[in-house]
C-alpha cells in the first residue's frame, strides 16, 4: 500500500481543515489527536456554524424537514437526522435536544400514524431510524427488537424478506449501524450484540465486497447498478443513503473498534488506490435525490468527506495489521 509523503500529507490535512466544523472537530480527533477540548470547542460550532447549522434551520414548526418522516428525494426528516449524525453535531447540544423533541412529539409515519422513533416496516429504513436514534440518545429499542427478530440465517438483513432469504449489503449495514450506536449509546446488551456480531461476520466472510463463494459482485441487484470496470460496492459515496459501499463498511468495522485482519486487505488496498496525485479522493458516485445542503464538490472531484473517511481507516488499518 503506498503512503503519502510528509508534505503531501500536511497538504491534504490542511485542506480538509480549511472546511466546514464538521469535518475539521474529525479531522482534529481523528487524524491530529488535539485534545479533548479542543476537538468540542470545534464540535460545539456544528450547532452554529456552516452545513449542520444550515439543516438545523430548515426544521419546520412541525418537527419534520421536507414534511415528512421520509421520502424518495432524501429531504426528508431520516435524511436530514442521518446528515447530522454524519456531521457530528452533538447530542447534548442545546439546538439538538430542541430538534428531537419536535421530532419525538409530532413527526409520525405516515400511513402507520406511529411516532418516528418507532420505525415502519423496512429493515434498511429502520436501521437507518435505529442509527440515528439511538446516537441522539432516543427510546429505539422497539425497532433494535423488531431489527433482532428479522436477523435472516447468513447472518445479515434483507429489505426483501421473507421473500428474499439471502442477506442484502445495502440492508444489513443500516442495521449494523444501528445495534452498533445502539449499544454504544445505551451499553453492551448481549442479545444486541450477538446479533451485531453475526451480521459483521457476514460482511467479512464477503470480504466486503464480494459473494461468499468468492466471485466478485459487478451489480448491485437492489438496483441493477456497477460494471466490469467499477463494481457496484467499489464507488465510493458521500453520503450513502441506504447504499453500501467498501468504505461505509471499514467505517463501520472502524468504528466498531474490530481488530483489522486479512479479510479487509483487499477493501483497504482498493480505497487506498482511489488516491489521487494530490493524495486526495475523488466523489466517484452521487446519489439521486435532493440534497437540501451542499456538503460536497461535485462528482469526480476531490472529496473532503471521502478523504477523511478514507484516511482515518487507512490510520485504523495501518494500526492494527
Amino acid at each position: 500500500m503506498t503512503t503519502n509523503p510528509p508534505e503531501r500529507q500536511d497538504s491534504v490535512i490542511q485542506w480538509l481543515l480549511d472546511s466546514d466544523p464538521a469535518i475539521r472537530w474529525q479531522v482534529m480527533q481523528d487524524l491530529l489527536g488535539a485534545s479533548a477540548d479542543e476537538v468540542a470547542a470545534e464540535r460545539s460550532r456544528v450547532a452554529t456554524e456552516g452545513m449542520g447549522a444550515q439543516l438545523l434551520a430548515m426544521q419546520g414548526a412541525d418537527g419534520s424537514w421536507g414534511g415528512v418522516a421520509w421520502n424518495r428525494g432524501w429531504d426528508s426528516t431520516m435524511h436530514v437526522l442521518m446528515l447530522l449524525r454524519d456531521l457530528g453535531l452533538d447530542p447534548e447540544s442545546e439546538q439538538a435536544r430542541r430538534a428531537l423533541g419536535l421530532i419525538r412529539d409530532q413527526v409520525i409515519w405516515q400511513g402507520w400514524d406511529t411516532p418516528f422513533f418507532a420505525g415502519e416496516e423496512e429493515p434498511c429504513i429502520n436501521g437507518q431510524v435505529g442509527a440515528v436514534g439511538a446516537y441522539f440518545g432516543q427510546d429505539v429499542r422497539g425497532i433494535v427488537d423488531r431489527l433482532l427478530g428479522e436477523q435472516l440465517a447468513d447472518g445479515g438483513w434483507n429489505c426483501d424478506a421473507p421473500e428474499s432469504t439471502r442477506a442484502s449489503f445495502n440492508t444489513t449495514i443500516c442495521v449494523l449501524e444501528a445495534l452498533l450506536e445502539y449499544e454504544l449509546r445505551f451499553g453492551g446488551d448481549p442479545e444486541v450484540t450477538a446479533a451485531r456480531l453475526r451480521g459483521q461476520e457476514y460482511l467479512l466472510e464477503r470480504r466486503l465486497f464480494r459473494r461468499r463463494s468468492g466471485a466478485l459482485i459487478v451489480q448491485d441487484r437492489k438496483d441493477g447498478s456497477g460494471t466490469s470496470e467499477q463494481p457496484a460496492f467499489t464507488r465510493l459515496a458521500f453520503p450513502t443513503w441506504w447504499h453500501y459501499d467498501i468504505l461505509r463498511g471499514l467505517e463501520y468495522l472502524r468504528h466498531a473498534g474490530v481488530a483489522p485482519d486479512e479479510r479487509v486487505a483487499e477493501a483497504v488496498a482498493l480505497v487506498a488506490s482511489r488516491r489521487d496525485s494530490e493524495g486526495r479522493w475523488p466523489l466517484e458516485i452521487e446519489y439521486p435525490g435532493r440534497m437540501p445542503v451542499v456538503l460536497d464538490e461535485d462528482e469526480g472531484q476531490p472529496s473532503r468527506w471521502i478523504t477523511l473517511r478514507a484516511l482515518r481507516v487507512l490510520r485504523w488499518y495501518s494500526a492494527g495489521a
